[in-house]
């Protein structure tokens, strides 16, 4: 990510490119498979401040979290390997690096964020794609409503 895709005022980041890997293992800067991948993604104003503060660090550079050894982005194995570490230094167990969207979208679903903005957040083609995915959590959804309406009858009968 760079800074030029953080809109402070709005408080979106940009998804607009992506880095690919060549069949000779070289990166190359892309736009993301599909349109639906493009997308803005609101953040919460905790984040915007955080990146802000992160950016003062290193107010010069153009990504949002350059590497301390080169000043350029982070090669996404590197990324995996800090998650990993991080991971590590917590005491918290193996969780891959990918699961962390996986992760939003199940805790966004959970706690009743509607299924077709989950679905736009995540780039899917469509919010039926979200459901499937994640069935588990709209079943979690289900029960809860269950519940809510099993507690109005009680109160009827």
């Amino acid at each position: 990510m760079r800074w030029d895709g953080l809109n402070v005022q709005s408080k979106t980041i940009s998804v607009s490119r992506q880095y690919v890997r060549n069949p000779d293992g070289s990166l190359e800067l892309t736009r993301p498979k599909t349109e639906n991948s493009v997308r803005l993604v609101s953040i919460p104003q905790t984040a915007v401040d955080l990146l802000i503060l992160e950016h003062d660090h290193h107010p010069d550079n153009p990504y949002l979290f350059p590497s301390p050894l080169t000043g350029d982005m982070y090669h996404p194995d590197i990324v995996v390997n800090l998650h990993k570490k991080i991971l590590k230094g917590t005491g918290l167990e193996h969780l891959r690096f990918y699961d962390l969207r996986h992760t939003f979208a199940t805790t966004a679903l959970q706690n009743g964020v509607d299924v077709k903005t989950v679905s736009s957040m995540l780039g899917h083609f469509d919010a039926v794609f979200t459901l499937r995915t994640y069935t588990h959590a709209a079943r979690q959804k289900q029960d809860e409503a269950a519940q809510t309406m099993g507690n109005l009858m009680d109160q009827v009968i």
